[in-house]
């Protein structure tokens, strides 16, 4: 896939304030590249639940957002990044109801359901990536 990206923006994720800061990001793009209210709120969703991942299993890491471009459509890339202990269970992680830390194991697997592309990368011991399209439709 030939994408063209940009406009790039990056926070820093360590504090609870910090997924506050990426939710009212994520809004102003979405309000933005014309997203209409229920995507918006899928793509503000998807993102809250990354950051959440990130702050309870990994304690810090980053979120980028993209406006892409690819053929004749736009949308907007995120990703997640982290240098946590990784998912070591991710095939289950991903069906949904599995946890590793307690929770109901419903975060990634909504996050996948919410947007129009997912990809996860976990290395245990290493960390974790994830990125997410929604596009406008």
């Amino acid at each position: 896939m030939n994408i063209i990206s940009s406009k790039m923006q990056k926070l820093e994720i360590s504090k609870d304030f910090d997924l506050i800061k990426a939710r009212q990001l994520a809004r102003d793009l979405t309000i933005q590249l014309g997203f209409g209210i229920v995507n918006q709120t899928k793509i503000i969703t998807a993102v809250s639940e990354l950051i959440r991942n990130v702050l309870l299993y990994a304690g810090n890491g980053w979120i980028t957002f993209n406006e892409i471009e690819y053929q004749d459509k736009k949308g907007l890339l995120i990703k997640v990044n982290d240098k946590g202990p990784g998912i070591a269970n991710l095939e289950l992680v991903l069906k949904g109801g599995f946890s590793t830390g307690g929770g109901l194991g419903k975060g990634l697997y909504g996050t996948k359901k919410l947007m129009d592309e997912f990809r996860i990368k976990s290395e245990v011991g290493s960390g974790t990536e994830v990125e997410i399209i929604k596009w406008v439709v």
